[in-house]
């Protein structure tokens, strides 16, 4: 979606497992931009306790989350000066492996590419509505709090 800054926003949450390297692949092929910063991020197959994992449940606020994420992606985006943004974020019951996050940053150089991926990628971790449930192999099942360290 193109905005009124010019900037080429590709933002959505999704319930199923997504090949982030195709969607990668689709996406650059729209952009002509010198640089492109990437973050992908996969579900853990540990807690921070150390337990096996078997699924994380992640829940959002339907609406309120998709309209933070395009204000946040609008604020970071124009801050940097790039020339696009993608954003891929599951929602619902992950599996250990799949994709959870995947953040791609295009610009004419990659300092503002680099700053505005790590920028919007701890923007997104710390203030859109998005909550975890783990559930480890034991059965049990807990609300993470906060966010995993960087």
């Amino acid at each position: 979606m193109d905005n009124n800054s010019g900037i080429a926003l590709d933002l959505a949450l999704c319930q199923q497992d997504f090949d982030p390297h195709a969607l990668l692949s689709s996406w650059e092929g729209n952009h002509r931009s010198a640089a492109t910063a990437v973050f992908l991020g996969r579900m853990r197959d540990r807690s921070l306790a150390g337990e096996t994992l078997l699924a994380m449940e992640l829940e959002h606020y339907p609406g309120m989350c998709e309209a933070q994420l395009q204000e946040l992606a609008m604020h970071h985006s124009s801050a940097h000066a790039v020339d696009a943004v993608l954003l891929r974020h599951r929602v619902g019951r992950v599996q250990p492996g799949e994709a959870l996050v995947v953040l791609a940053v295009a610009a004419a150089r990659r300092g503002p590419a680099q700053r505005c991926c790590q920028d919007l990628l701890e923007a997104v971790k710390h203030q859109a509505p998005f909550w975890k449930r783990e559930i480890t192999a034991a059965g049990r099942c807990h609300w993470v709090q906060g966010n995993t360290p960087l």
